[in-house]
C-alpha cells in the first residue's frame, strides 16, 4: 500500500507554476497550442524572424500584419492508428500562435515569407528613412553655413 499525504498549499502552487508556464511558453488551455521559438536578425536592409515549427504542415501556416502587428499561426496534428498505444507525448500538438510588434521602421506592406526544412522565415523590409546612412562631411573652406 502506498500512503501519500495532500498538502493544499502545495497542489496550489503546482497549479499556479503550470499556469505561468504555459503562460511563458505560450502554451494554450488544455495544451492546444505549443511553444513557437523564434530568433530575429537585424540586418542592414531588413529584419530576418526564424519560427521553429518542425512537423507542421506547410498548408496550415498563415502568417498575417495587422496594425503593427504580425502574427504566425501553424496546426501539427498526428493521426494514430485504431491498434496504436500512445505511451508519451513530449511533442506538443495542436494550434501554435506567435505574435511580434512591428516597428513603425519596418515596411509591413512588403513582408516576405518562406518554409524550409521546419523552419518559417519571415522578411521584413527596413524603411528607406530608417536605414542607415552616411552623412558627407564638408570641408571648411567648402561651406560657410558650419561653423566648427
Amino acid at each position: 500500500m502506498l500512503l501519500t499525504s495532500i498538502d493544499p498549499f502545495v497542489q496550489e502552487f503546482d497549479r499556479q507554476f503550470d499556469r505561468l508556464a504555459k503562460q511563458a511558453l505560450g502554451w494554450g488551455e488544455a495544451g492546444a497550442s505549443g511553444a513557437m521559438p523564434l530568433d530575429g536578425v537585424r540586418r542592414k536592409d531588413d529584419v530576418l524572424l526564424k519560427f521553429d515549427l518542425p512537423g507542421v504542415d506547410p498548408d496550415s501556416i498563415e502568417v498575417t500584419v495587422d496594425r503593427g502587428v504580425l502574427s504566425v499561426s501553424a496546426r501539427r496534428e498526428e493521426e494514430y492508428g485504431q491498434d496504436d498505444r500512445l505511451f508519451v507525448r513530449e511533442r506538443p500538438k495542436g494550434l501554435f500562435t506567435r505574435r511580434v510588434y512591428l516597428s513603425e521602421h519596418l515596411d509591413s506592406e512588403k513582408v516576405d515569407a518562406a518554409y524550409a526544412n521546419g523552419v518559417l522565415a519571415v522578411r521584413i523590409p527596413v524603411i528607406e528613412k530608417a536605414r542607415p546612412r552616411k552623412v558627407e562631411i564638408h570641408r571648411a573652406e567648402e561651406t560657410r553655413s558650419i561653423k566648427p
